[in-house]
C-alpha cells in the first residue's frame, strides 16, 4: 500500500476529485479525514469508504474560515496524532460567480480557490514542520497557466496565485523535510457543464486525446505527489489535461 499508516486530510472531499482522491487514499492504506461545506455528501463518501475497510472521517468544514482550518487541524491530532498529508482540493468555478466582471466574484473566487490553500498550507506547515515530512499537494488548473477569456478572470488569477505559492512554499519548506506541489487538471467531468453535452464534446475536441479527463486520473496523480515515490519531488506542477497545454 502506497499510503500505509499515513494521516491524510482532504478538503472538498463529498463529490468529484476530492471523493475520488479520499477513496484511492483509503484503499492505498491511509487513515482520511474529509471535509466540505456539504455535509450529507461528505458524510456518504466517508461511509462508504467505510464500508469498503478504509479508515475516513468526515468533518464539516468551511475552507475559508481560519477558525474551520484549526478546528480540523486540532481533532486531526487528537484522534489520529499526526498529519502527513494535505490535499488542498476544494474550490469553485467561474460560473459559481455569475458575475464575469465584479469584484464581488473576484473576491470570492480568491477567497475560496488561493485563501483557502494559504490556511490550510500554513497550518499544515507548523504540524508537518514539527514531525520533520509531510506533503501537501494543491489543485490548481491548467487556467493557472494558461489564460483564456471565458470566465471570471478571477478564476485565473486565484489559480496562478495557487501555483506560485505552492513553489515558494516548497522552497520554505523544503529544509524542514516538507514537500508542496500543484496539480493542474484540464477539462474534467463532472465539473465541466457536465449536463451540457455541447460544451463537454467543444471540450474534448480542443484536448489532444479528444476527450475529457476523469476524477480518478487526478486522483492517481495527487497519490503519487502525496507518496513516498515522490520524495525527491518538491515545488512542481502536474499537469493532467489529457495534451491541453502541449498545443
Amino acid at each position: 500500500m502506497r499510503l500505509k499508516d499515513k494521516v491524510a486530510i482532504v478538503t472538498g472531499a463529498s463529490n468529484g476529485m476530492g471523493a475520488s482522491t479520499a477513496r484511492l487514499f483509503a484503499a492505498e492504506g491511509a487513515t482520511v479525514v474529509l471535509t466540505d461545506i456539504l455535509d450529507e455528501g461528505g458524510h456518504q463518501v466517508a461511509d462508504s469508504i467505510a464500508g469498503d475497510g478504509g479508515k475516513a472521517l468526515f468533518m464539516a468544514a468551511d475552507v475559508t474560515s481560519d477558525e474551520d482550518w484549526a478546528r480540523v487541524m486540532e481533532q486531526t491530532l487528537s484522534r489520529f496524532g499526526k498529519l502527513d498529508v494535505l490535499v488542498n482540493n476544494a474550490g469553485i468555478s467561474s460560473s459559481a460567480v455569475g458575475d464575469d466582471h465584479g469584484i464581488a466574484g473576484w473576491t470570492k473566487l480568491m477567497d475560496v480557490n488561493a485563501n483557502s490553500v494559504f490556511l490550510g498550507t500554513m497550518r499544515a506547515a507548523d504540524i508537518m514542520s514539527r514531525a520533520g515530512s509531510g506533503s501537501i499537494v494543491n489543485i490548481s488548473s491548467i487556467m493557472g497557466i494558461a489564460g483564456s477569456p471565458a470566465g471570471h478572470p478571477g478564476y485565473y488569477a486565484a489559480k496562478a496565485a495557487v501555483r506560485n505559492f505552492s513553489k515558494a512554499m516548497a522552497c520554505r519548506l523544503g529544509p524542514k523535510g516538507v514537500r508542496v506541489n500543484s496539480v493542474h487538471p484540464g477539462f474534467m467531468e463532472p465539473m465541466v457543464n457536465s449536463t451540457n453535452a455541447g460544451t463537454r464534446a467543444a471540450r474534448a475536441e480542443i484536448t489532444p486525446l479528444r476527450r475529457t479527463g476523469r476524477s480518478i486520473e487526478v486522483a492517481y496523480g495527487v497519490l503519487f505527489l502525496a507518496s513516498d515515490e515522490a520524495s525527491f519531488v518538491t515545488g512542481t506542477e502536474l499537469v493532467i489535461d489529457g495534451g491541453f497545454l502541449a498545443q
